[in-house]
């Protein structure tokens, strides 16, 4: 468990997955920013709701997740609690009180309601804070060098998780990008390896 699987699994992207990888987050951070122009929404507020719908959701379903219920909230704002997500409803009610947040609420503001790591990490990542790393199943997977489903992923405290971070800044710093991108190609890398949904 280290740095050496991180890297591995990076020599194995191929281009796509590279090409993938570099630009998820920028990709991500884009969504949100298109939904703000839909909606009256702050990017925080966007990118956050995104986070907070996360956990044990498909990336489609959670960006049609978070639209549906900022628009909903912004539209008929009563009606809110009724929309249906695919997560849990710890985590919609979360995302419904950082669009609760008053006009200048900031990153920090929504990182109080997130409050968990996996969540503050995820938004940090799509806000393009490209020191942060996203430690989740599948990057614990990655870092250790085994194919660990989900439901067997132990509890990541907050020792292990400093680990995990230093390990993918190590091989980040390797090869001159950030952490977050390289958390993001080994991600595609291992999804495309072991046919991850």
């Amino acid at each position: 468990m280290s740095k050496a699987h991180v890297l591995a699994v990076y020599t194995l992207a191929n281009t796509a997955d590279r090409c993938e990888g570099m630009a998820w987050y920028v990709r991500a951070k884009d969504l949100a920013i298109a939904i703000c122009r839909q909606y009256p929404v702050s990017p925080y507020q966007a990118v956050g709701v995104i986070a907070a719908l996360s956990p044990r959701n498909k990336w489609e379903r959670n960006v049609a997740d978070a639209e549906n219920l900022i628009r909903v909230f912004c539209t008929d704002p009563e009606s809110v609690d009724s929309v249906k997500v695919c997560t849990f409803g710890s985590n919609k009610v979360k995302a419904i009180a950082i669009l609760n947040l008053a006009d200048g609420a900031d990153g920090g503001d929504v990182r109080a309601i997130l409050s968990g790591p996996k969540l503050t990490e995820f938004f940090n990542c799509i806000m393009d804070e490209k020191d942060d790393v996203c430690i989740d199943g599948h990057a614990y997977s990655v870092w250790a060098g085994d194919r660990i489903t989900l439901a067997n992923v132990p509890s990541i405290g907050i020792k292990l998780r400093r680990e995990i971070k230093a390990a993918y800044r190590e091989a980040a710093a390797e090869y001159g990008i950030s952490a977050a991108q390289m958390q993001a190609v080994t991600w595609c890398t291992w999804r495309r390896i072991y046919g991850v949904a």
